[in-house]
C-alpha cells in the first residue's frame, strides 16, 4: 500500500506522506499543500488534478481526504473543531492549529459526514 503522494513536474518531484498533509488549498492554477509543522509547498497543479492524484495513488487512503467546496481538500484525521454558524473549521497537528473558512453548507455536510462515519447520534 502506497502511503505517499508523489507530485511530479518536468523539474521537480515532491513525495509527501499522506498522513502529514493537513490540507490542500487552491490558488488559481496552483495549489498549496500545508503539511504537519506548518510547511507550505506550492505546486503547479489545480485542486481537481490533485484530487485525481490522491484517488489514483492512494486508493486505500482516499477516504482520509475530503473536498470542501471548490477550494479545499482536507485530511479528516486533522479535524479539531467545526463551527457551522461561524463558518470556521479548525485543523490541528501535534503543535499547530490551522483556521479555515468555508461555507455553512460545506461545513454542515462535513459535520454530518463525520457524525455518520463515527456513528455519532
Amino acid at each position: 500500500m502506497n502511503t505517499h503522494l508523489i507530485i511530479s513536474t518536468s523539474n521537480e518531484l515532491l513525495r509527501v506522506a499522506a498522513a502529514h498533509i493537513i490540507y490542500i488549498s487552491s490558488d488559481g492554477n496552483y495549489s498549496n499543500l500545508l503539511m504537519s509543522g506548518g510547511e507550505i509547498r506550492m505546486v503547479t497543479f489545480q485542486l481537481g488534478q490533485l484530487e485525481e492524484m490522491i484517488n489514483k495513488q492512494l486508493p486505500d487512503m482516499r477516504s482520509m481526504f475530503i473536498r470542501i467546496g471548490r477550494s479545499l481538500i482536507i485530511n479528516i484525521n486533522h479535524i479539531y473543531h467545526i463551527n457551522v454558524a461561524r463558518q470556521q473549521l479548525l485543523l490541528k497537528d501535534r503543535d499547530n492549529t490551522y483556521t479555515l473558512s468555508a461555507s455553512k453548507e460545506a461545513l454542515k455536510s462535513l459535520k454530518e459526514f463525520i457524525e455518520k462515519k463515527y456513528e455519532i447520534k
